[in-house]
């Protein structure tokens, strides 16, 4: 769905796995004056519940980063799932990411706990990664660890919503007009080449955009393929 206003165009796709229901969410927020706001969510499992808890979050983390700051939305969103409540099936749990855009402001304001990711497209054409996954790869990729131990390891979240903290969410910041947010069903099924070529070939259409990059990401060697979720903000 595209969403437009003076400062902002939105563009949000979705497409379920082969394990259903899909555990992914998005939303996007404008305020009255404009700040647009918009969430990807990528809740932890396959339920009805997961389904549920991911989108409440989605929507918490943009209506109130777009009130407070990214920062703000994301530790909203812990309160509703840090305790794991007194049913037997324990509160879901997810990873996420979230940017705002503010009239009269060329920055687009990121922030995000997990691996769901932010992405922006440069002067020159190039698709520069904005985040850094919370996960146990990274970690090791950090200590020097490649190949791999690493690969594996990719699937080891080390920062959720759940156990977000000041300390622990990350922030980040760009000038570059165009910013698209994906789960790692896309951005871990689809090779960085081909995200970037997507990305140039509908950089002035966010729509076409963010159902091109859901519609790249491919099924696994064993034939899995995960949810996917992109949402695109362009700066007019």
């Amino acid at each position: 769905m595209t969403t437009e206003r003076t400062h902002v165009i939105t563009g949000t796709a979705t497409r379920e796995g082969t394990t259903a229901p899909s555990g992914d969410a998005f939303a996007v927020h404008v305020q009255a004056d404009g700040t647009t706001a918009a969430a990807v969510v990528d809740g932890i499992g396959h339920s009805p519940r997961v389904t549920a808890v991911a989108q409440l979050l989605a929507d918490v983390v943009a209506r109130i980063s777009a009130r407070r700051s990214p920062l703000g939305g994301l530790l909203t969103a812990t309160d509703l799932v840090a305790d794991p409540g007194a049913d037997e099936e324990p509160e879901p749990d997810a990873v996420a990411v979230v940017a705002v855009a503010e009239p009269g402001d060329d920055r687009i304001r990121i922030a995000w706990v997990g691996d769901c990711r932010a992405y922006a497209l440069t002067a020159n054409g190039e698709l520069e990664l904005c985040t850094v996954d919370h996960n146990l790869a990274e970690q090791l990729a950090i200590a020097g660890y490649k190949g791999e131990v690493t690969r594996h390891a990719s699937q080891w979240v080390r920062t959720s919503v759940a156990t977000a903290a000041v300390a622990t969410v990350a922030e980040a910041w760009t000038e570059h007009p165009l910013v698209v947010l994906t789960s790692d069903g896309v951005h871990d099924q689809v090779p960085h080449d081909v995200l970037q070529a997507l990305v140039v070939k509908h950089a002035c259409d966010p729509q076409a955009l963010a159902e091109a990059l859901v519609s790249a990401a491919t099924s696994g060697p064993d034939g899995e393929r995960d949810d996917a979720t992109a949402v695109v903000l362009r700066h007019l």
